[in-house]
C-alpha cells in the first residue's frame, strides 16, 4: 500500500511539473515576421504588457522565412508567420504551413473578404494612381486600364512586374477584366514604360514628381508617410502630385494588405491565438493607422491619422483575398510574357 502511495504521489508530482511547463511555455509566443517597421516595436510591447506573454521575434524576407520553417519541420518554435500581400500569405498556406484558428471574435471583427480559412488581413493599404499635376489632369488616369492608353506612351513610372503588390493587382484584373483583356493592360503599360522598372513604390512617387514620368501606381501608406515627413524634400514632391481613387465608377480601387496566420506546428497555439486577437483589437487597429499609417480592417475603428484622412472616402475592391491570391501564379505568367520585368 505505501509503494501504492509513493507512487501515487510521484504521479501527481510529474503531472504537475508537466503542467506548470506547459503553463511557463505559453507565456511566450514566437514570431517570425516579414514586417519591417520599427513602429510596430510598440505593437508587441503592448501586446506583452497586456498578456503577460513574450514575443520572441525573428524578422528575414518572406522566403527567407519560408524556407527556415521548412527546414525545421516538426520541431519549428515558430507560432504565427506575418507578412504584407494575400500572395505572400497564399504561397505559405500552399505549402501547407498554416493551421485555423477558430475564433469567433476574429469571424466577428474581421470582415470575410479580408481573411481565408487558414489566414487573415489586419490591416489594408489600396493601390492608388499618382500623377504630376503639371503634366497629366486626375480625369486622363482616373482607371487602371487609363495606363495602357496610347496617349501616355513614354509617361508610366512602375516597380518590378515580379513584385507582390502588381502581382496582387494584376490578379484582381484578371478576375474583373478576363486573363486575356488584363494582358492587353499589362503589354500596353509596358509599353508605355517612361524607364525600365526599378525601386520601390517612393521611388516611383518621386519619379513622377521630379518628372520623369507623368503617372504611377503605389500603396496609399507611401504617399501618407510622405505627407507627414518632417523632410523638406518630401513635402516639396507632395506639391508636385495628385492622387486617383482608380476605378471607382467600376469595381473600385485595389486592395493590399498585412496578414497573418498560426502555424500548423506551433507550440503555443494558445498564445498563437491570442496574439492574432489581439492584433484586431481596437487598441492595435488604431496603432497600424496612426503608426504605419494603414487602415484598419474592424469597421469600427476611427482613423485620426491626418494623411489618410485628407485622402478622403473611397470605393474599395471587394474581392475575396482568398480567391484572389490562387490568381498570382497566372498574374506572374503575365508580367513575365509581356516584358514587364
Amino acid at each position: 500500500m505505501r509503494f501504492r502511495l509513493l507512487a501515487f504521489s510521484s504521479l501527481l508530482v510529474a503531472a504537475f511539473s508537466v503542467a506548470a511547463g506547459a503553463q511557463t511555455a505559453d507565456r511566450q509566443l514566437n514570431l517570425y515576421s516579414a514586417r519591417h517597421y520599427q513602429t510596430d516595436e510598440a505593437l508587441y510591447s503592448n501586446f506583452e504588457k497586456q498578456t503577460g506573454i513574450k514575443v520572441n521575434r525573428i524578422e528575414a524576407r518572406e522566403d527567407e522565412l519560408l524556407e527556415r520553417i521548412r527546414n525545421e519541420g516538426m520541431a519549428s518554435p515558430a507560432d504565427i508567420f506575418i507578412t504584407v500581400d494575400a500572395s505572400r500569405l497564399a504561397k505559405a498556406d500552399d505549402l501547407g504551413l498554416f493551421a485555423p484558428v477558430k475564433s469567433t471574435l476574429l469571424e466577428g471583427r474581421v470582415p470575410a473578404t479580408l481573411r481565408s480559412d487558414n489566414w487573415l488581413a489586419f490591416s489594408t493599404r489600396a493601390r492608388v494612381i499618382v500623377y504630376n499635376k503639371f503634366a497629366l489632369k486626375a480625369a486622363e488616369v482616373a482607371n487602371y486600364e487609363d495606363l495602357a492608353l496610347p496617349a501616355l506612351k513614354g509617361k508610366v513610372c512602375m516597380r518590378s512586374g515580379s513584385h507582390p503588390y502588381n502581382v496582387s493587382l494584376m490578379a484582381s484584373l484578371i478576375q474583373h477584366l478576363g486573363a486575356s483583356n488584363a494582358e492587353a493592360w499589362a503589354r500596353g503599360v509596358a509599353t508605355n514604360f517612361a524607364r525600365s522598372p526599378k525601386g520601390g513604390d517612393t521611388d516611383q512617387i518621386m519619379a513622377v514628381a521630379a518628372g520623369e514620368c507623368g503617372v504611377t501606381i503605389a500603396n496609399t501608406y507611401y504617399l501618407a508617410r510622405l505627407m507627414r515627413s518632417d523632410k523638406p524634400a518630401d513635402r516639396k514632391a507632395m506639391e508636385q502630385v495628385g492622387m486617383v481613387w482608380p476605378n471607382q465608377q467600376r469595381h473600385g480601387a485595389h486592395i493590399n494588405i498585412s496578414g497573418g496566420g498560426m502555424l500548423k506546428t506551433a507550440p503555443h497555439k494558445e498564445a498563437a491565438a491570442k496574439f492574432l486577437e489581439y492584433l484586431t483589437s481596437e487598441q492595435a487597429q488604431i496603432y497600424f493607422a496612426d503608426g504605419n499609417n494603414e487602415w484598419p480592417v474592424v469597421a469600427s475603428v476611427k482613423v485620426n491619422n491626418p494623411a489618410l484622412l485628407s485622402m478622403g472616402k473611397f470605393k474599395a475592391d471587394s474581392l475575396a483575398i482568398g480567391s484572389l491570391a490562387k490568381r498570382t501564379p497566372e498574374a506572374q505568367k503575365i508580367f513575365d510574357r509581356v516584358g514587364w520585368r
